[in-house]
């Protein structure tokens, strides 16, 4: 005869919930919480970030993993990237000379 299995044996069996994934994300030009949608059309490959206050958009390709969280990090990344060029403290120089 064999022995019942325990209650948490049965639980340890189990594999762990991932956490779901956020979908409204806050803009990064008007700093609203939560006004940002992406949309993913896969037929089209195409995903989509708007900001429903100030009508913000990006848009990249999409591939059947992409995932809203994945088109917002491109989002920031693209926003990071095009902000390098620009001189740190370059109103804080203007107005030295006044």
């Amino acid at each position: 005869m064999g022995k019942r299995k325990s209650r948490t044996s049965k639980m340890l069996a189990q594999p762990k919930k991932q956490p779901k994934l956020d979908t409204t994300f806050d803009c990064p030009f008007c700093n609203h919480t939560g006004s940002v949608e992406c949309s993913i059309d896969l037929k089209h490959r195409l995903a989509e970030a708007v900001c429903g206050v100030c009508k913000e958009a990006y848009s990249t390709s999409a591939h059947a993993l992409t995932k809203p969280v994945d088109v917002y990090s491109e989002w920031i990344d693209a926003c990071e990237q095009a902000n390098d060029g620009v001189r740190r403290g370059y109103y804080d120089d203007d107005k030295e000379g006044l």
